[in-house]
């Protein structure tokens, strides 16, 4: 569950010791903008693992097919062509879903989904923030540090 962000007036002087710039809020940005695009950035990286996830499947499932070829082959040596021939046949190569290969269920999400949505997360950054990313968090990380630890500083 995400907090309310804070804002926060802890930076030094000058802001020597607050967030950089980029992670500024901009004037005129409200709490709940700043709200609001944490939410739609935490939404953009989930469907980033997700995107991973379906790359595993992509992976594992071109690699279980390259076995195959090994399976196969042993099939053959062991004296059961029949079974080699009904892998070869019926598995090697087969479409994961119809006329689809994982590249291709990968490249229609990146497509449909993946691109557009990374495209209006960027997009009501841009609008609604300036181009700021990660408002939410930088101010999140300002308000729970500790001035003067050297391990909580504001920069790296």
């Amino acid at each position: 569950m995400r907090q309310e962000p804070i804002r926060t007036s802890r930076a030094g002087a000058g802001g020597e010791d607050g967030p950089d710039g980029a992670h500024r809020r901009p004037d005129g940005v409200d709490d709940r903008t700043v709200e609001a695009l944490g939410s739609l950035s935490k939404a953009l990286e989930t469907i980033e693992r997700a995107r991973g996830r379906l790359y595993d499947f992509h992976q594992l499932t071109g690699g279980a097919d390259a076995e195959l070829d090994r399976a196969v082959r042993l099939l053959r040596e062991a004296g059961h062509p029949e079974w080699a021939d009904k892998v070869e046949d019926e598995i090697l190569g087969r479409n994961v879903i119809p006329g689809h290969w994982t590249f291709q269920i990968v490249e229609a999400y990146d497509e449909t989904y993946y691109g557009p949505f990374r495209r209006l997360e960027k997009s009501a950054v841009r609008e609604l923030a300036g181009g700021r990313d990660h408002l939410y968090e930088a101010e999140m990380k300002e308000a729970r540090r500790t001035r003067g630890h050297p391990d909580h500083t504001a920069r790296p």
